[in-house]
């Protein structure tokens, strides 16, 4: 009897066993998959006391102000195509008012690292050549228009200055808080002046702890930048009498740091920009329509070999900068 009792128990036991691997368990609903969109669009504007770009003003150190449109395309999370249109007020010595400029490339992150390929375009609509004689150093002949007008002091400049560069960007952040890139651009006629332009930098930010300002949601950092733009030589409409067929442009240092704030959407910085340029080539660099001669006693003039009428450009000096502009993107900020 035992063992037809052990025997009953055991069967018992395997048959509960199968009756519960037959019963139904209940699915865990999987949570929707989070929708991506691949489409932004980023867009701005601002306004500035005065518009410096490497180290030079392209506005005459007057106010100026700036926006743009940025199509963009998120192909994955770390990899976006995008495409942009731009515009600033300007004052150039060829008289053209606005700077349009065309851009695109690809951003991708890997991880700290983020970098950015891609092509810019500038373009300088509305410009009249200035030249004033019927032929340039080199004998080349001038057009009717660049034989009629001239610059009171000399100097000469080009109908079209429109160029294009190809750039790269690498960023690397470290924590929240601290950031340090570098940037390569290079165009084969800065300015369209025949001489090609290579412009190297290093760029840094620090963003203050956002418990600085408590649940205000105002924000700081402060940030930097060390570069060097390489020139080439010009083409023989810029030649002087020791190089007709052109002149080599001098190489500078420029630099700047600033600090500012954020609010929302709003910037509002303050920096201090600054170049090794001398004022005289400074002049033969720019054609700055508002150069003159140095008048002081016991100052001399800027006379250097690229620039033999000695006049002398204060547009690659130190400046000031303050600008307060507004960024946005339609899938942050027009939700």
């Amino acid at each position: 009897m035992k063992k037809v009792a052990l025997l009953a128990t055991a069967l018992a036991m395997v048959s509960g066993s199968a009756l519960a691997a037959d019963m139904r368990v209940k699915a865990v609903k999987a949570p929707p998959p989070v929708a991506f969109d691949p489409w932004d669009i980023a867009f701005g504007a601002g306004i500035t006391n005065d518009y410096i770009f490497r180290g030079i003003t392209q506005s005459n150190h007057k106010p100026s102000v700036n926006a743009y449109f940025e199509p963009r395309f998120n192909v994955t999370k770390d990899v976006q195509l995008y495409v942009g249109l731009g515009a600033a007020s300007i004052s150039f010595p060829n008289r053209a008012a606005a700077e349009v400029d065309a851009y695109g490339g690809v951003r991708a992150t890997l991880g700290a690292f983020a970098f950015d390929v891609g092509a810019w375009g500038y373009m300088y609509p509305g410009g009249t050549c200035h030249y004033g004689a019927a032929t340039d150093t080199a004998g080349v002949p001038l057009s009717l228009e660049c034989q009629t007008n001239a610059l009171i002091n000399g100097n000469v400049i080009k109908k079209d200055l429109s160029f294009f560069e190809v750039y790269g960007k690498v960023n690397y952040t470290f924590n929240d808080n601290f950031s340090l890139g570098g940037n390569a651009y290079y165009t084969p006629s800065f300015l369209n002046s025949g001489a090609e332009g290579t412009y190297a930098s290093i760029v840094g930010k620090a963003i203050a702890p956002s418990t600085w300002f408590g649940a205000s949601g105002i924000g700081m950092y402060v940030s930097g930048e060390f570069g060097r733009q390489w020139l080439g030589t010009s083409d023989s409409f810029y030649g002087v009498a020791a190089f007709p067929n052109g002149i080599n442009y001098a190489d500078y240092n420029t630099w700047n740091i600033g600090i500012g704030f954020t609010y929302k959407v709003f910037t509002l910085d303050f920096r201090y920009s600054d170049t090794d340029l001398s004022k005289g080539d400074c002049n033969a660099f720019t054609s700055d329509f508002s150069a003159r001669g140095n008048l002081a006693v016991n100052q001399g003039t800027f006379v250097t070999p690229i620039n033999p009428t000695g006049v002398g450009s204060n547009w690659c000096g130190a400046a000031g900068i303050v600008k307060l502009s507004a960024d946005l993107t339609a899938m942050t900020n027009l939700k």
